[in-house]
This record gives structure tokens, sequence and C-alpha cells, in this order.
């Protein structure tokens, strides 16, 4: 299939003359650009201690410039996340890419704890309204003879995404010159490129009143299919705060608890949670999704349990091999979230609902992580930190687990009856 072709319909045609891209292609490159925004959110995370040696900066200052980023995110998912579903994909998406380009500038320049600062907030707008915006338009451009593919790559492509993004800072910062400088022009040569994709893609929502109101923060979801998202918050939850505590905490273990000082290996510790979690989602890609949210606690709550043992008794391969077990599990919930929602929302639906379900993954993902990091900070000290959050998150799994079998008992009943 040619990846140009030519359409007449006023409402699809971008760039000159009505030339865009086929479906196919499309589909393939927003996946791409949901990666890139992804990988360049991980990127900060085996930066921030070079920052640190550098600027002379505080564990609490450190937990700020986290924070800051999650208020951006959050604030973005909360104003524009229903935004693309009233002006269309195109535009917000466009703006995404545009704020992107400016923060990596920012973070290029950078050269004190308040333009990190700056750097880091804009990104989190960027990533915020990116995501519910690439989420969306996966959705619209699922090819009709593999239904589940949308869903498959919004799960696999932010866990892809991150682990790119730790391992390749990682790497860079390790063995190549300027690591505060190369790795964001490297970003902004992919984002760039992004943005001439965005040029030639097809425009895949139809405009409809309520732009404005849409900007009115909230968080809601449809009343007729309420009882599935609601099904899978727990997992959802649990699995994204197991996250957070790798991508807060884990760079700072590995060199602190565990005495090991490569900047490789705190990406390592990244990639091994997000690329055995992309691994996993793409191995079940073919799992009904119910048998998929089943599957995902147990993994989740005995890998913490055998990871927490490797911290406490200083045992850095026991603690790698816990994290390879619960990032099957969390793979595996990214699939069946995803999956869910890609098959529940309607057209007019689909910025909105992933944005809230981007919300959901992010406060679980950066509440816990913000106060551990603080907490690690003060005399309680990380290891300290990172046992008391392991097991909260542990609880968080548990419940999830015990959540997912009472649904499926009861789907089971109602099947019988």
């Amino acid at each position: 299939m040619d990846p140009i072709t030519v359409t007449t319909t006023a409402s699809r045609q971008t760039g000159p003359a009505g030339a865009r891209l086929s479906q196919r292609w499309a589909f393939g490159a927003v996946a791409a650009i949901f990666v890139c925004f992804t990988a360049a959110s991980a990127v900060p995370t085996p930066l921030y201690v070079v920052y640190q040696e550098a600027w002379g900066f505080s564990p609490t200052a450190l937990t700020f410039v986290f924070a800051i980023y999650v208020v951006g995110l959050l604030g973005a998912l909360l104003v524009v996340g229903a935004l693309s579903d009233h002006i269309g994909r195109r535009p917000v998406l466009a703006g995404a890419i545009a704020l992107e380009i400016v923060s990596l500038i920012f973070f290029v320049t950078a050269g004190d704890l308040a333009t990190l600062s700056i750097a880091r907030f804009l990104q989190g707008i960027a990533t915020g309204a990116a995501l519910t915006t690439l989420g969306a338009c996966l959705v619209d451009l699922n090819p009709s003879h593999a239904p589940g593919r949308a869903g498959l790559v919004s799960g696999v492509a932010p866990l892809g995404g991150l682990a790119i993004g730790a391992i390749g800072c990682g790497a860079l910062v390790q063995y190549a010159p300027a690591p505060t400088h190369l790795v964001y022009a490297l970003l902004l040569g992919g984002m760039a490129l992004a943005a001439v994709i965005v040029v030639f893609m097809p425009e895949t929502s139809t405009r409809r009143p309520g732009a404005r109101e849409s900007l009115i923060p909230r968080v809601g979801v449809p009343e007729r299919i309420r009882p599935q998202v609601f099904a899978i918050v727990p997992i959802l939850a649990a699995s994204w705060a197991l996250a957070g505590i790798y991508l807060s905490l884990g760079p700072s273990v590995a060199a602190s608890v565990f005495g090991i000082q490569s900047h490789l290996v705190g990406g390592i510790v990244v990639t091994l949670l997000c690329g055995t979690g992309a691994f996993t989602a793409y191995r079940l890609r073919d799992w009904p999704i119910v048998r998929t949210l089943n599957f995902a606690p147990p993994p989740l709550a005995v890998g913490l349990v055998i990871t927490l043992i490797g911290v406490e008794a200083n045992l850095p391969l026991l603690a790698a091999g816990g994290t390879i077990v619960a990032a099957v599990g969390f793979g595996a919930a990214a699939l069946g979230t995803f999956g869910t929602l890609a098959n529940i929302a309607l057209p007019d639906e689909r910025g909105e609902l992933f944005a809230v379900a981007f919300v959901i993954s992010y406060v679980s993902f950066a509440v816990p992580a913000v106060i551990a990091g603080y907490a690690s900070s003060t005399s309680f000290g990380l290891k300290s930190t990172t046992l008391v959050y392991g097991a909260g998150v542990l609880g968080l799994s548990l419940v999830a687990m015990f959540a997912q079998r009472r649904i499926s008992r009861r789907a089971a009943t109602a099947g019988i009856a």
C-alpha cells in the first residue's frame, strides 16, 4: 500500500493538495510518536543524579522537580483531555508537539534548578495533552481486521517508550559526551519529525460543538460504561504505583542501597520493569482481556515480595529477578486495562475516557512517589522508604487480585444464569 494517498474529502485534507498518510501508515506513525513522547518523559530520570551533583541541590528539591512534571501532566489531562473530541486530533497533537519542543530547548539550555523546573513543567503539559490524543487516535485508526491492535499498542507504547528513554539516556550519560545536552538534541530531532508526520496525517475525529466547555476541568465516565471502567481501577492503580517506585527511587536505590554507581545501571533498573512489561503485553496480545486482567495481579504481588527481600538483604540480583516477575504483571495490566478502554469507548468519548485513565494512572504513579521522595531525604532514609512504599504497592496488588477474582465470579454467575 502506498504510504501517501490522495483524498478529496474536505474533512480529511491535510498538507499540499490534500495529500495524507494511509490508515496503515498513520497508525504506525501515531504509535511511533507515542513511544517518542513517553521516552522523552523518562529521559530526565537517569539525569537527576547528574544535575544534583553539578548544581548541588537537595533531594527535596529533586522531589519538587519530579512533582512539578506531574502537576503539569495532570493539569493537561484535566483541561485538554477531551478537547480532541471537539476540535480534532491533529490540532491538539500539533500543539503538544510544539510545546514539547519548547520544553526540550529549556532542557538543553538549563543551567540551574529553576530552568530545569520550567522545562519539566512544560514537558508535563505537553505529555498530558499528547497521551490522551494519541490513545484516541490509535482507536480511530485501528484496522478492522485486527480489532485489538489499538489496545495492544496503547498498552505497549508507554512501557516501551519509558524503557527506551531510560536505557538510552543511561547509556548516553555513561559513555557519550555532553550528557545533559546530547539526548535532548536527539529528542528534538524526533519531535521535528513527528511534527512533519502530523501535517500529513488524516484527521480522524469529526468536529463538534462544546470545545470551550470541554476545557472546564472535570473527570467523568459515561454512565453506560462505568461498571467496566470501575472494574479496572484497582489493577490500574496498583500497576502504575509500581512504576512510580521504580522511576522515582529505582536509580537511587541502585546507587545508595546496592552501591552501584553506574548511570547505565540506573537506566537498566527502569528498563527491567518497563521493557519486560512491554514484551509481556506483546506476548499476551491474543489472550482474551478478562483472562489478561485476571493474570496480572499475582506476578505483581509475588515480584514485589521478591524485590523487597532483595532490598532488605542487599542482594541486587534477587531484587532484579523480583523486578522481572513484577514486570510481567505490569505488562499484563497495561494490556488489559487499555484494551478494555479501546473496546468500550465510542468515537466522541475516546479523548475524555483516555484522559480519565491517565489521570488515575499518574495520580497512582506520582503521589506516593513524591511522598517517598520526600521521606527518603529525611531521617527515615531511602532504604526504609523503599520498603514501606513497596509494602503499600503490595497491598494495592492484593486488593486488585481479589477485586478481579470477584468480578470474574460475578461474570461467570451471570453467564450461567
